[in-house]
């Protein structure tokens, strides 16, 4: 089984993700990336394997994962027949070590959370009561917006940090041997749209960057994102736009221009598309 090393704040354009996914069966690859990784499996079975371990899963099967540990979640062969719709259903949790700031880990009060995150480079399962807390909080987590999502975070890590309840899933630190690596071929992609988005980016300039044509570009796109190029564009550009609405005093003529629109009307269009508001509806709430 070829090892896809990825990332995945690149991808969704965020340091902290909370996804609430729901699929015929789950469809990522085996995989790693440096974000840590909470799973909560709402509804689904099958197995998982992560780093050298390979064991059965079930609904309420709770995980939490270390940077580039390799995993991957295969459900049972019924899923794959459709027969009975069966469905995969998981909360997952992305974020990057690094939001806290270096400061943070050297504090006395964080001790905790940095040896959770040392064990959690073997992979840990949450067991018993702290399982079905954490179920909670994730659920909950799911709502939230902006900084509650934060705190709901570090909430969920401050509960884990002094349980009881966990179950080291490798015994060693995951180490590779023998595996054959490959490069996500969307990772380059996710970044230079990250770090381009404010200039025009063509479906040929994509394409070239994932060593693909622009029709086999289009199919693995569609397949891995369940969405189009155009529209994976527009919602990194949207999302840069909401920062500046929040953060700055820039007209919203401006953050148009300076998120890589060449017209506001298109601009007002598309925000109020992706957000359900125009950017002064927008602004205004946030003002509230």
């Amino acid at each position: 089984m070829k090892l896809e090393k990825t990332k995945i704040s690149s991808y969704l354009n965020s340091a902290i993700s909370v996804l609430s996914r729901e699929e015929a069966f789950f469809q990522a690859p085996f995989h790693s990336h440096p974000e840590l990784e909470l799973v909560y499996v709402k509804e689904s079975f099958g197995k998982r394997i992560i780093g050298n371990s390979v064991a059965p899963f079930e609904s309420g099967d709770l995980v939490f994962l270390g940077s580039d540990i390799p995993h991957v979640w295969l459900n049972d062969e019924i899923y794959y027949h459709n027969i009975n719709k069966l469905k995969a259903k998981a909360i997952v949790v992305y974020f990057n070590k690094d939001i806290f700031g270096p400061a943070f880990y050297e504090l006395k009060e964080a001790q905790k959370i940095n040896s959770l995150f040392e064990k959690a480079k073997k992979g840990l399962s949450i067991k018993g009561k702290t399982n079905k807390l954490i179920a909670e909080k994730l659920e909950q987590l799911v709502l939230k917006q902006d900084l509650e999502v934060i705190i709901g975070l570090f909430e969920i890590l401050s509960i884990l940090s002094v349980t009881t309840d966990l179950e080291f899933i490798n015994s060693e630190t995951y180490t590779p041997t023998n595996v054959s690596f490959k490069k996500d071929r969307l990772s380059d992609v996710y970044q230079y749209i990250k770090d381009n988005y404010k200039k025009e980016i063509s479906l040929d300039e994509v394409a070239q960057i994932a060593n693909l044509t622009p029709t086999s570009f289009c199919r693995m796109f569609k397949s891995r994102t369940k969405k189009n190029f155009i529209e994976y564009l527009n919602e990194i550009r949207i999302s840069n736009a909401c920062k500046h609405l929040i953060e700055t005093d820039m007209s919203v003529s401006e953050i148009a221009y300076e998120c890589g629109y060449k017209t506001v009307s298109n601009f007002n269009k598309l925000f109020k598309k992706n957000t359900g508001n125009t950017p002064k509806e927008y602004k205004n709430k946030i003002a509230r």
